[in-house]
C-alpha cells in the first residue's frame, strides 16, 4: 500500500489512533523508548533542564548528543528518562517529539511516509493504524 493522503485516509485516523490505544499499553511495550530517541528542540531542552534544576549546558553535556542531522538526541537507548517499570521519569515535560509520538493523529503519519513505515516495526499502534487503513482503502 502506497501511504498517501487520500480516499479519505485522513478522515479516519481520529478514530483508528483511538481504537489503536484501546487495545495497546504503551507501557507494556516502550518500543519507542527503548529503540529510538526524540529529537530535544531547544524549548524541550529549556523546560526540561528547569525541570530537573540543571543548566541547560549540563542537561546537554549529561544526557544528548548530535545525530548525523545536526539534532540534539539522547545518549543511547534505552532512553535515559525511561525506568524499568516503562515509566518516563520527565513525562510532565517530556519533548515534543514524545507527546506526539507516534503521530497516528496527524497529518505527519502521511507527510513522512519513511518514519511512519519504521515506527509501524516500532510502535504496535502504527501498526495497527497502518493495517486498518490497508483494510478500509486498499
Amino acid at each position: 500500500m502506497q501511504l498517501k493522503k487520500g480516499k479519505g485516509a485522513e478522515r479516519l485516523l481520529p478514530d483508528l489512533h483511538d481504537e489503536a490505544f484501546e487495545q495497546i499499553d504503551c507501557l507494556k511495550c516502550a518500543g519507542c523508548c527503548k529503540g529510538i530517541s526524540p529529537r530535544f528542540k531547544t524549548p524541550d531542552i529549556k523546560r526540561i533542564s528547569k525541570g530537573l534544576g540543571l543548566k541547560e549546558s549540563v542537561f546537554i553535556e549529561s544526557y544528548l548528543r548530535l545525530d548525523s542531522d545536526g539534532d540534539y538526541v539522547v545518549k543511547g537507548s534505552p532512553c535515559t528518562f525511561l525506568g524499568e517499570d516503562n515509566m518516563c521519569s520527565i513525562y510532565d515535560i517530556r519533548p515534543g517529539d514524545c507527546r506526539n509520538y507516534p503521530y497516528t493523529d496527524s497529518d505527519e503519519f502521511f507527510k513522512r511516509p519513511n518514519t511512519t513505515y519504521l515506527n509501524s516495526t516500532i510502535c504496535p499502534a502504527v501498526y495497527y493504524v497502518l493495517e486498518k487503513l490497508r483494510e478500509k482503502i486498499g
